[in-house]
């Protein structure tokens, strides 16, 4: 197959992904093992490629962003409580990443822990569904302290190939208590620091490795994941208000067990 079709493929699945339930990281190492290629050769490429996910939810939200802007400069609480929460939940996962990083990374390519994440993260998704007696929290700067402590913490288990960062923070949110658009809206802001730190401490450490060409091709994966991930993001929070997360779980079940058999098929 050649690059360019490998590239814009790889941008369409992490738009798809990114803001699903179901582990962008997960589906970018399963695709690139089923498309042939070397998924370590690729590790730096699927996380490059984020900030084209970000500037997604800056565009859809461009509104709530500057309302939170302007609150803070008029020293409005709700402004800032809605800044403390998303900073406090992305503590844990930059003090972790900064501690375990390095052997966190030698779990990236492997597609078998990726299957069995998708699976196990199936079926904690049906339990929480049926459990989580959420109640309505008005948006994001509503979110208590300590709940906005236990996402951040929640999210950690995203560093997990194949967990989800959007589904352990979802979730993990509902659990607490949060109804279900707040929740995903968390998950939505709470991306955009953790993911360009993300891109910024992988592009730090191992960008000096790329091989002549691959920031042209990172640019063109972060356009094809932004253009998609618009028109994903849009959808995902209409499904979720009217269907729940039922169907992602069964989505990632189905998808892992898939994946489990063609590995041992191969």
């Amino acid at each position: 197959m050649p690059i360019l079709w490998l590239v814009i493929i790889l941008g369409i699945v992490e738009g798809v992904t990114e803001y699903l339930p179901v582990s962008s990281t997960g589906h970018l190492i399963l695709a690139t093992e089923l498309m042939g290629f070397d998924a370590d050769k690729w590790a730096l490429f699927n996380v490059a490629i984020q900030p084209g996910a970000i500037l997604a939810i800056v565009v859809l939200y461009w509104r709530t962003f500057l309302d939170v802007l302007k609150g803070m400069f008029k020293a409005e609480p709700s402004a800032w409580r809605f800044v403390r929460n998303l900073i406090v939940a992305f503590i844990p996962a930059v003090v972790l990443g900064l501690a375990f990083g390095d052997y966190l990374e030698t779990l990236l390519g492997s597609a078998t822990i990726v299957a069995w994440a998708l699976i196990i993260g199936g079926v904690a998704i049906l339990i929480v569904e049926k459990l989580a007696k959420p109640t309505d929290k008005g948006g994001v700067a509503n979110v208590t302290l300590k709940h906005s402590i236990g996402i951040g913490l929640v999210q950690c288990l995203a560093m997990i190939p194949g967990v989800s960062r959007s589904g352990a923070t979802i979730l993990g949110a509902m659990g607490m208590g949060v109804d279900r658009k707040t929740a995903a809206e968390f998950s939505f802001f709470l991306a955009v620091p953790t993911l360009t730190g993300a891109t910024t401490l992988q592009l730090y450490k191992h960008g000096h490795d790329m091989p002549p060409g691959m920031g042209q091709l990172i640019l063109l994966g972060a356009l094809v994941s932004f253009v998609v991930a618009v028109v994903v993001v849009k959808a995902f929070v209409a499904i979720i208000q009217r269907y729940g997360f039922s169907p992602f779980a069964w989505y990632r079940i189905i998808a892992g067990a898939a994946a489990l058999v063609w590995l041992g098929m191969r």
